[in-house]
């Protein structure tokens, strides 16, 4: 029998979701293809309404090697799951004679843990375990989270919690989830047989594709211990989340409340002197930590290296002596000594990292008024890292809406690892990068409005001329408005400000859940929704709700933030221009992604209005406009406001 061709297999899936094919799509496909044929590398940048999920899944569940698809959030990781990787295999499945397997796999705190459910949670204060359903008043909003998930282990399937709907706060998740490090092992738990994380893992082995997320790809790397299964082909989606992701993963960090905890769980299975020597240690660092100022650390300083030392020794005491003596209070012993033994080496790791001292180390403080100071420790870059596993033993497809900066691959590539496009070096891994456009016309469905007329924004103080031309966009729009803010302080004082000059309900991140703030915005097209971070990338309102996209700033990342400026300080050293490698890299991809929320769909018009004059008049503005969707490029603030009023009234027409 002939092997289906790789069109004709695209247009039974296409078909199979009711979808329409794109020659984006098409030429997508050809390149995940011919990589995986070749075992190469390839960078493909797929604007909004490509499809690239199938435009990777279909050569990938064609060519029958095990394939791992990694993405950042986890609406993409259901999508893959529950809708497009079912109608792929269905629609597949006649031309390929076989029904591929697919299964979904997340790190092991993300499955309910039976054996704390019927054992219970070790106990700080306490001696052994406590049953915390007992603790917890039922009238709490915990006692009635562990009530529903004790109802909902007996009828889960999975134990995922992003099954459970509603979901339930960390802390009450906490108490039936165990880490990795906590977990005693299916051989030694009287639950190991029935454990929904080994099941997932079991799964896993035996599917043909497993989805998962950027944090498990990072851990698989790091840690060296595989946690995912032999595969051969490795699809990276939301791939512009992938360093930011890692450097999570490997970022460690130590506070006097987590320090504290340890020596409590440890203090019942040591002897008293090697429990005194950790309660000592711990006293001192939460001394140090009492007077810590927010901030990078270049040098350790004297008082924080003793502390440091102290704590480390005292914690390679206990974590030799836990081993070594059994108390007969203790209930269900094994589960104890695991979580003492993974707090007490947490600390321990930490301490002796940062007293190491490495080059490729930033140290900093931080602090919150509520939980006091915290200190850290992360690489000042992964692509080292993600040279050396990513991209070893397999074909690597990296893919996002957004890899493109400046015009080019070449910043994303060497965040990654790979050094610019066609150059080879003796251990970077080649690769190719395509950018197969999008569905849409930009230039007639978008307006990009820069207000160059605007006083460049300061650091501190009210903006407002800002706010004027805010409110007047606003009003022009009749709502309609995604208001897309550099710090929260920003979006909350837009917020009380217009809430007061207009009629529009204007929602705030913060007031409500992420998902109820995104379905009211889209529910009445005179509201407008302003946030932060999470509303640059995580907004998908096609249609007439959301017809202007507002920046306050360039979102430069803060001055005093210790890794971004350590970073750029080490581009400088070396010779490169550590402002456009850090600090005009990292405001590209957000605004890249911002004015991404304005065109989800053919029918999408709008603006989006940059309230920045720099976007305009400073050197780096072309390179953050090149990474921008190809909008039509207007200063005119009466041409945005006509444009604007025009678009309101076509959707007031059309009755939206």
């Amino acid at each position: 029998m002939t092997k289906p061709s790789l069109p004709d297999l695209l247009h039974a899936a296409v078909s199979a979701v009711g979808g329409t094919e794109r020659p984006g799509q098409v030429a997508m496909a050809e390149a995940v293809a011919e990589a995986i044929d070749d075992n190469t590398h390839r960078l493909i940048q797929a604007g909004t309404g490509t499809g690239k999920s199938l435009g990777y899944l279909v050569p990938a569940l064609a060519h029958g090697e095990r394939v791992v698809v990694a993405t950042a959030t986890l609406a993409l990781q259901r999508q893959l799951v529950e809708r497009d990787l079912p109608r792929t295999v269905d629609a597949l499945h006649p031309q390929l004679r076989r029904r591929p397997q697919f299964a979904m796999l997340k790190g092991r705190s993300n499955y309910l843990c039976l054996h704390r459910l019927h054992e219970g949670a070790p106990q700080d204060e306490e001696e052994g375990l406590f049953d915390q359903f007992e603790a917890a008043a039922p009238t709490s909003k915990l006692g009635q989270d562990l009530l529903r998930l004790r109802d909902w282990a007996d009828e889960t399937e999975t134990g995922d919690r992003d099954d459970l709907t509603p979901g339930v706060s960390d802390k009450a998740w906490s108490q039936i989830s165990v880490s990795s490090r906590e977990c005693l092992g299916a051989t030694k738990c009287a639950y190991g047989a029935e454990c929904f994380a080994e099941a997932a893992r079991e799964r896993a082995k035996l599917a043909d594709v497993v989805v998962t997320n950027h944090a498990l790809l990072a851990i698989d790397a790091i840690e060296g211990a595989p946690v995912l299964p032999q595969h051969e082909v490795l699809i990276v989606d939301e791939a512009h989340e992938l360093v930011s992701r890692v450097t999570g993963v490997a970022t460690g960090e130590l506070t006097p409340g987590q320090v504290n905890r340890a020596v409590k769980r440890a203090a019942k299975l040591v002897d008293e002197k090697a429990a005194d020597s950790l309660q000592t240690a711990s006293e001192s660092f939460e001394r140090v930590m009492e007077l810590a100022l927010p901030g990078r650390l270049e040098q350790i300083p004297e008082d924080l290296g003793y502390a440091l030392a102290a704590l480390r020794d005292a914690a390679r005491n206990v974590i030799t002596a836990i081993g070594a003596t059994r108390d007969k209070s203790v209930h269900d012993e094994d589960a104890v000594r695991k979580q003492a033994l993974a707090a007490v080496e947490s600390v321990h790791g930490v301490a002796e990292r940062i007293l190491l001292g490495s080059e490729y180390d930033v140290v900093w403080y931080e602090r919150h008024d509520r939980f006091g100071a915290t200190l850290r420790v992360a690489p000042l870059s992964v692509s080292g890292l993600l040279r050396e596993k990513l991209f070893e033993d397999r074909s690597v497809v990296l893919t996002s809406a957004t890899l493109k900066l400046g015009g080019d691959f070449n910043g994303v590539a060497a965040s990654l690892g790979l050094s610019p496009e066609g150059v080879e070096g003796d251990d970077a891994p080649t690769w190719k990068g395509l950018d197969v456009g999008s569905p849409f016309d930009y230039p007639k469905q978008g307006i990009l409005y820069v207000a160059k007329h605007l006083a460049t924004p300061g650091r501190e103080g009210t903006r407002g001329d800002m706010m004027d031309e805010l409110a007047e966009l606003i009003d022009a729009a009749g709502g309609r408005t995604l208001g897309l803010f550099s710090s929260m302080r920003g979006a909350k004082a837009a917020a009380e400000e217009l809430r007061g000059r207009l009629d529009n309900p204007i929602l705030l991140q913060g007031e409500e859940t992420l998902g109820e703030l995104i379905k009211a915005f889209a529910a009445d097209p005179k509201t407008c929704l302003f946030g932060t971070l999470s509303l640059w990338q995580g907004v998908d309102v096609p249609g007439p709700s959301c017809q202007l996209v507002v920046m306050d700033r360039i979102p430069f990342p803060r001055p005093d933030d210790p890794l971004m400026s350590a970073r750029q300080k080490s581009v400088e050293e070396h010779g490169g221009n550590g402002f456009m490698a850090v600090a005009a890299t990292h405001a590209a991809l957000l605004m890249a992604q911002g004015a991404g929320r304005l065109v989800r769909a053919t029918g999408d018009r709008g603006v989006v209005a940059v309230l920045d004059p720099r976007l305009a008049t400073a050197r780096y503005g072309t390179f953050l406009r090149a990474t921008l969707p190809d909008f039509w490029y207007t200063t005119d603030r009466n041409q945005a406001r006509r444009s604007l009023a025009a678009i309101d009234e076509a959707a007031q027409a059309d009755g939206k």
